[in-house]
């Protein structure tokens, strides 16, 4: 059978499944994600051979931010967050066919900003400064190099006829482009987009060859794990 590679927009994969994620150990979420990409070698009995999986990503921040809240500064690099994101990466290093791609975070703009429902709220006059709390912020951060990383491994794996198959997990239409561009070399090009929504004005229906999400991953997770995959 073909190969298949299966991508992973980090950053995306995390933020869909959040609550999941943090919950349990990183070296549990690094299996769980394995096993959830492996999960789609198969399909109508029949089981596809791994190329790789690939992880892309951002290191987690690590620089003193300041936290207009509480008028401290906070050390990111001591922080519950570092630790956890640093042991998932650390845990994926580890496993076979895994190849991790780092960009980079924009650190001169990792500051902490109002959430949307909370700039609605001030401007309609329903929150005062006496009601902000910890829900009204959060961390912003800019990464750096990710999406083009991506964009070109799938154009690498099509030119080079690595892959016959190609599942990307992400739901940005950024990688449109890049999905054309494999499909052009004959590659087949499946997007899993974790059960979200997707408009139909973004493109991605149109140059995909097929959409297909298998379910939540960590309730997914069991013994079907199987090194030979």
């Amino acid at each position: 059978m073909d190969n298949t590679a299966i991508l992973v927009d980090g950053g995306f994969y995390r933020k869909r499944l959040e609550m999941e994620w943090k919950s349990c150990s990183p070296e549990k979420s690094a299996e769980v994600l394995l096993d959830y990409c492996k999960r789609h070698l198969v399909e109508n009995g029949e089981i596809r051979s791994l190329y790789r999986i690939f992880y892309y990503d951002c290191p987690p921040v690590s620089k003193n931010v300041f936290d207009p809240l509480s008028n401290k500064t906070v050390n990111f690099g001591k922080s519950d967050g570092f630790v956890r994101m640093s042991g998932f990466l650390n845990a994926l290093k580890e496993k076979r066919k895994v190849a991790l791609r780092l960009g980079s975070l924009d650190d001169g703009n990792i500051v902490y900003t109002f959430t949307y429902d909370t700039v609605k709220r001030i401007c309609d006059g329903s929150l005062k400064r006496q009601g902000l709390d910890r829900s009204c912020l959060q961390l912003s951060l800019k990464q750096k190099g990710v999406d083009m990383k991506i964009g070109l491994d799938i154009a690498s794996l099509a030119y080079k006829r690595q892959v016959g198959q190609i599942v990307l997990i992400a739901g940005d239409s950024d990688f449109v482009p890049a999905a054309k561009l494999a499909r052009k070399e004959g590659i087949d090009f499946i997007l899993d987009p974790l059960g979200m929504n997707l408009s139909h004005d973004n493109g991605l229906f149109e140059h995909v060859d097929g959409i297909r999400t298998l379910g939540d991953p960590y309730k997914l997770y069991g013994p079907m794990t199987d090194e030979s995959l």
